[in-house]
């Protein structure tokens, strides 16, 4: 049977791509290998890391980072007891480093790769009684969660927790998803400490979340609520405020009518780590990128692009900045560091998991 002319291109089209599709399966891997730079594999918090720190991070020391995110301390843990290994670098909080120390999961750091160890502030150092001496973990980054407001949706509040058992705000509000920072922040409020192992002050906690709060949330939520509350979906958030920061950079009307404020009755605090799995494949790219971090010019660097104030690095704070933060180092004083609570953790996580996360 003869084509016509227009039969005749189109079956020289499929031809064509059919081609091009089996030209790209055989020239992909040849151009995947081509890229034969060294790769240091991250896992961080989510909005924890500009771009531009990790560009300049490959530029100079011709590597490639893999970077991967997680929303919480548990999720990590998780994921590397369950078997996600690979990774180089990890970002434990204070609370998880001793937990991963005694159970052999990470490399012990040798310091005479790392000559910028000396920028970090002493008083941090003091604080971080889990590894004083950065035998296995360097301090990353001193700071807390807090509370965001809209204040062109709620122009009168608070300064305290008890803004998420306004029932005039229902349907408007998130909390973490994060049982050491909600449970924590219910601690603060009753004036006990983030970090009791009492059952009864525990249980008041919980009652407290599922009776009080809980019901004007619509969700906990470690993941969305920086997206959700640009939009406008939310109006308060418990929130990291580094997430907020990122989305509504570009909104100035927003950044404009935007408060963040720690809770007058405390909180929760935490200090974030750089840690290198025992089974990393890349050790020394890993000692070098810790090093890379707390230069100050780049430590300012990732503080600035995200409003944070420079509270681990001491020479950073003397580099010029473009941001103004969105909170200070003295703002932390009335904060409580989240410990690692040993056999007493099952308090919350029973708390947590049976009792205020059930029907989620």
């Amino acid at each position: 049977m003869k084509m016509n002319r227009q039969q005749a291109n189109n079956a020289k089209f499929h031809v064509n791509i059919i081609y091009l599709a089996v030209l790209t399966a055989l020239l992909l891997p040849v151009i995947i290998s081509c890229d034969s730079r060294e790769r240091l594999y991250i896992y961080n918090w989510t909005y924890y890391t500009p771009d531009s720190v990790i560009e300049k991070f490959e530029k100079e020391f011709n590597v490639r980072i893999i970077y991967d995110e997680f929303a919480s301390n548990e999720e990590m843990y998780a994921k590397l007891i369950a078997g996600g290994t690979g990774y180089d670098i990890v970002f434990p909080s204070k609370d998880y480093v001793p937990i991963m120390i005694r159970q052999g999961m990470l490399e012990r750091l040798d310091h005479s790769k790392m000559n910028n160890l000396r920028n970090i502030d002493p008083e941090v150092l003091r604080r971080a009684d889990y590894d004083p001496n950065m035998e296995y973990s360097v301090p990353y980054f001193y700071g807390a969660a807090g509370i965001v407001v809209n204040t062109a949706r709620v122009p009168n509040y608070e300064q305290s927790w008890s803004i998420f058992a306004r029932e005039d705000l229902r349907g408007r509000m998130t909390m973490l998803d994060d049982l050491r920072e909600v449970i924590g922040a219910a601690l603060s409020y009753l004036g006990y400490s983030v970090n009791t192992i009492i059952a009864s002050e525990v249980a008041e906690a919980r009652d407290l979340i599922n009776n009080h709060w809980k019901p004007n949330l619509v969700k906990f939520d470690a993941e969305t609520f920086g997206k959700g509350y640009a939009n406008g979906e939310f109006w308060v958030v418990h929130a990291f405020p580094e997430v907020v920061y990122e989305e509504i950079i570009d909104l100035p009307q927003l950044i404009a009518d935007t408060v963040f404020f720690f809770p007058r009755e405390g909180g929760p605090s935490y200090i974030d780590n750089m840690v290198i799995l025992k089974d990393a494949k890349n050790i020394d790219l890993a000692h070098k990128f810790i090093d890379f971090i707390h230069r100050p010019e780049i430590y300012a660097e990732f503080v600035d692009d995200f409003g944070l104030p420079a509270t681990v690095n001491v020479p950073a704070r003397r580099v010029s900045r473009q941001s103004i933060p969105m909170y200070s180092e003295a703002d932390l004083r009335n904060t409580e560091l989240v410990d690692d609570l040993g056999e007493y953790l099952e308090l919350y996580t029973n708390a947590w998991f049976r009792s205020i996360r059930t029907g989620d």
